[in-house]
């Protein structure tokens, strides 16, 4: 309970900051996960680049994205009823979760060394496979976190529940 609170004051003080750090660290752990237990590398072949990699694709692309289309989404569809949050999530997922996958998986062949050719071919591989997979997490979550949880919680709640998911886009995206 002390750490939540700490969060909350450290959140109430610094939003910004705490959001993106929060992505990033997030993004990193669902990396963790994904390379040790549903790649099972082990320790020794662990690849502690790619780790890094992902901690600042949480900092320097998910926090700021994500938490800027946040506020852009409650400034089109101010409100908190079910039918807002109903919208917020119709919007959500039938536009940004397309173009954020777009962006996200070649900013990871990018930063991994792929050539555009070689990027290009694994965003056309993996992205139809990807987009499926967030429609069976996200709308259910989104439309609970847009509902139930205040503007400056929301990323926290995502990322959180993001833990599972990054651990798939970890995996998806960095399959060769």
């Amino acid at each position: 309970m002390a750490l939540w609170r700490a969060y909350q004051r450290a959140l109430a003080a610094h939003p910004w900051k705490v959001q993106v750090l929060t992505a990033g660290s997030l993004m990193g752990l669902g990396d963790l996960i994904s390379q040790q237990l549903v790649e099972r590398r082990g320790l020794q072949e662990h690849q502690t680049r790619r780790t890094w990699t992902m901690v600042c694709l949480g900092c320097g692309f998910v926090g700021p994205v994500v938490g800027g289309w946040y506020k852009v989404l409650d400034r089109l569809i101010p409100g908190t009823t079910k039918l807002d949050a109903l919208k917020k999530m119709l919007l959500d997922q039938g536009a940004f979760a397309p173009c954020f996958l777009g962006c996200f998986l070649p900013l990871v062949g990018t930063l991994n060394g792929l050539s555009a050719q070689d990027n290009w071919a694994k965003l056309q591989r993996d992205y139809p496979d990807a987009l499926i997979t967030n429609y069976y997490l996200w709308p259910a979550v989104q439309l609970a976190n847009f509902y139930l949880v205040p503007l400056h919680y929301r990323l926290a709640v995502v990322q959180c529940v993001a833990v599972i998911w990054n651990s798939y886009l970890s995996w998806k995206a960095h399959q060769l």
